[in-house]
């Protein structure tokens, strides 16, 4: 599979490709495969209805309304009702690499034939993602179950030519959006309506991009842990292998041969009883704090990948069996659960960085540098308020971490009795996850800056790599400047390289 195109087929998507299709714009296409399940699924539905069989969302309302029969006639115009009522999302709208992340797993889902859906109308998402319409969602009004009906409907919305989209940058009536794209808006058939809108790709989308941009967070943490404690002289000791093997937690172990690794050759690092006996726990316990956080990505992730490849519609569409099942699916309880896990996992790394960012600036705490790293202390303020800064976005992260989860109010006249909050749970994940780059920021150019004191040419091999390049990017803060500029410049480098890829060929981290 070429690096500019994913082929759908339903069950082996992963972060990777969301990545490539929602960031770097990778082209996607359907396997016969993915085409072969659908058609089977729509014969099986066209079916039901010509033996006017009773079937929830097929020839019945939806919600409250699944009592009430639908005739044929009437599918069509319930199918146009549903995704027009459904559409009540508010709120500012949905970054756009989100939204293609969001179609391109709600292709996926499609793809694999349990919805009932003509292939056509899942091509025609394929041709919009292709082409570079982007619905406008707006980022409130989700439940999480039943699945997130209404940003999904308004994505749907731009299928039939109506709602809003985004195309070449500009924000255009749905049907104008289509048009320019060469596109022609569908008429929606029976149970097609619910099929676009029945299920959790829009908390999945979002959960996907934050976990990977968690993961990628959680490998910088070692490296500014790594900087900031040859630039307070830390001890070598406390990474040594020989006391992480009798823990032996995966991430803690991976932690700490990381900062182990990036010190090497290290001038600066110290051994114990040299200067001290021991650091404190900002440094020392790093690995224990960042390995734990590492393991819970790794639950994370394999509930996301779950997510990405499963069927969670209503009812569906079992053909081989001749079977239509009305279950539960589309509930986000595992999804809210991972983002809420992912949340207060990732607020722990932005601690931990702020309270060595703490110790960097402290005149009392911070080892013989300047008070709070100024060349000219009292004249300039140096890295006084970055700290400030640092301080209170932890103190944010911490309110957003309260789980969304824990959290259910009952809806659609009761029948939908105990919802999830899973894509509530993802957008605060995503936020929480966006704020922790900034204060690790914070933390690199502080401890480049303490660097810059103590002699960069004492750095070990892997320190030395990132104190270089954050200079690239950044200069020493000689006078003071508006560090806001800098805060941005580094956080979006941060976010935006693989430090695991690009540190291979320098010192291999994991």
């Amino acid at each position: 599979m070429s690096e500019r195109l994913v082929l759908v087929n339903g069950g082996t998507m992963t972060i990777d490709h969301v990545i490539r299709v929602a960031r770097f714009m990778a082209r996607v296409k359907i396997s016969q495969d993915g085409f072969k399940k659908m058609r089977l699924s729509r014969e099986y539905v066209k079916k039901l209805l010509s033996e006017k069989r009773v079937v929830y969302g097929l020839t019945t309302g939806f919600g409250k309304f699944s009592d009430t029969y639908i005739s044929p006639d009437d599918a069509k115009r319930m199918q146009l009702n549903l995704i027009r009522s459904h559409a009540c999302g508010i709120g500012k709208p949905l970054a756009v690499e989100t939204v293609r992340a969001t179609m391109l797993l709600r292709i996926n889902a499609l793809s694999l034939g349990y919805s009932g859906i003509r292939p056509g109308v899942v091509q025609l998402l394929v041709e919009m993602l292709n082409a570079g319409v982007t619905p406008v969602i707006p980022e409130q009004g989700s439940l999480g179950a039943s699945g997130d009906l209404a940003p999904l409907s308004h994505l749907a919305l731009v299928l039939i030519g109506e709602g809003e989209a985004y195309y070449r940058n500009e924000r255009l009536p749905g049907n104008q959006a289509l048009a320019r794209a060469g596109l022609q808006p569908i008429v929606l058939e029976a149970k097609e309506g619910l099929a676009l809108i029945n299920g959790t790709q829009v908390m999945t989308g979002i959960g996907a991009l934050a976990c990977f941009d968690a993961i990628n967070l959680s490998r910088w943490a070692d490296c500014t842990a790594a900087l900031t404690a040859e630039a307070l002289r830390g001890i070598r000791d406390a990474f040594e292998p020989l006391t992480h093997a009798i823990r032996p937690h995966l991430g803690q172990g991976q932690s700490a041969e990381n900062i182990r690794r990036l010190t090497l050759g290290s001038q600066l690092i110290t051994s114990q009883g040299q200067l001290r006996v021991q650091d404190a726990y900002s440094i020392r316990c790093a690995p224990q704090v960042h390995g734990a956080t590492r393991d819970a990505l790794r639950y994370i992730q394999e509930k996301v990948a779950i997510e990405m490849n499963a069927a969670t519609d209503n009812p569906l569409i079992f053909a081989a069996e001749s079977r239509v099942i009305s279950g539960g699916n589309f509930h986000g309880q595992p999804i809210a659960l991972a983002m809420d896990h992912l949340s207060i996992s990732t607020s722990e790394l932005a601690n931990i960085s702020e309270r060595r960012i703490e110790r960097l600036v402290n005149p009392h705490l911070n080892e013989q540098l300047p008070p709070f790293l100024a060349k000219d202390g009292g004249v300039q303020s140096g890295y006084m308020i970055a700290q400030y800064t640092a301080a209170s976005i932890v103190s944010e992260n911490k309110s957003l971490a309260h789980p969304a989860s824990v959290d259910s109010i009952p809806s659609s006249g009761n029948q939908e009795d105990h919802v999830s909050m899973g894509t509530i749970a993802a957008r605060k994940a995503n936020q929480i996850v966006l704020n922790a780059y900034s204060v690790l920021a914070i933390e690199l150019l502080c401890a480049a800056q303490a660097v810059d004191f103590r002699g960069p040419e004492y750095l070990g091999k892997g320190t030395k790599w990132i104190y270089d390049r954050c200079r690239e990017h950044v200069e020493f803060l000689d006078e003071d400047r508006v560090l806001a500029n800098d805060i941005r410049i580094i956080s979006e480098w941060m976010r935006n390289t693989n430090v695991f890829e690009v540190m291979a060929s320098v010192i291999p981290i994991e």
